[in-house]
């Protein structure tokens, strides 16, 4: 918390809107994307730049900027000092191998849900998926049961502030729509999506509880459309997500 203008420096702020410029749609940037994106003048975004260059963050081949391996030390090592991936990285490695699907763990940030630990066991995306992997919020498995465990109010919001471009013919767009999907996970207990974040993907997930109820992340296998239908994989799998949802509704603080 701020408390006085003294407490807050300007330029790590500015430093830290430009690396959140870098993504998997925006590898590459000019100084000039950065500042568009940001809303910092072409000078400052420069100066920014650069020092992510000098400190081996970034790469620059006289026109682009490309962030180095080095930026994950950023944010693997957040992750690192989470105890929730720590604890439920055994948990996800035993439910995979149990069902013979890839299981992963996430939470919510904003509109999106930020992967915290995953057990693979097969791929079943397009694109790869580890620690730190973002997704739509409102249509993933995870992030609709994650948008249920907020007051309605929230979870409009979030939806307001999401991007709702179809990623696929199933995706659902229409904001009441969506909020009644999420009404129904909170009604029942987990969600379901059948092809809706890309095609050839159906998901199964469910809320993860701390030791006082209240939920702290989702729990999630996904499966390619080829192998159930979509009614099936709350058949197969709901009860040994609920398993592990119990086990770690023990132990997480």
């Amino acid at each position: 918390m701020v408390n006085k203008p003294t407490d807050f420096i300007a330029s790590l702020a500015k430093g830290l809107q430009v690396i959140e410029c870098f993504g998997a749609e925006t590898p590459r940037l000019t100084i000039t994307d950065v500042a568009q994106r940001t809303g910092l003048d072409r000078a400052t975004a420069r100066r920014c730049l650069l020092t992510l260059h000098a400190q081996g963050y970034a790469d620059y081949d006289g026109k682009f900027f490309t962030v180095t391996p080095r930026i994950l030390r950023l944010g693997m090592g957040a992750l690192a000092a989470l105890p929730l991936p720590q604890l439920v990285q055994p948990w996800l490695d035993q439910l995979s191998e149990q069902i013979g699907q890839s299981t992963s763990v996430s939470i919510l940030d904003g509109s999106e849900v930020v992967y915290l630990a995953r057990a693979a066991q097969r791929r079943v995306m397009a694109i790869g998926l580890m620690p730190g992997s973002r997704l739509p919020a409102h249509c993933t498995s995870m992030g609709r049961v994650l948008l249920a465990a907020l007051q309605e109010e929230e979870a409009r919001a979030v939806l307001d502030a999401s991007d709702l471009t179809p990623r696929t013919p199933m995706s659902l767009t229409d904001p009441d729509e969506i909020m009644a999907e999420v009404a129904r996970c909170r009604q029942q207990g987990f969600a379901l999506i059948d092809q809706e974040v890309e095609l050839g993907l159906r998901s199964l997930a469910v809320p993860l509880f701390n030791v006082h109820g209240q939920v702290v992340a989702a729990l999630n296998t996904g499966v390619a459309a080829t192998q159930a239908d979509a009614d099936e994989l709350v058949t197969r799998y709901l009860a040994p997500l609920e398993k592990v949802q119990a086990g770690l509704a023990r132990v997480l603080a």
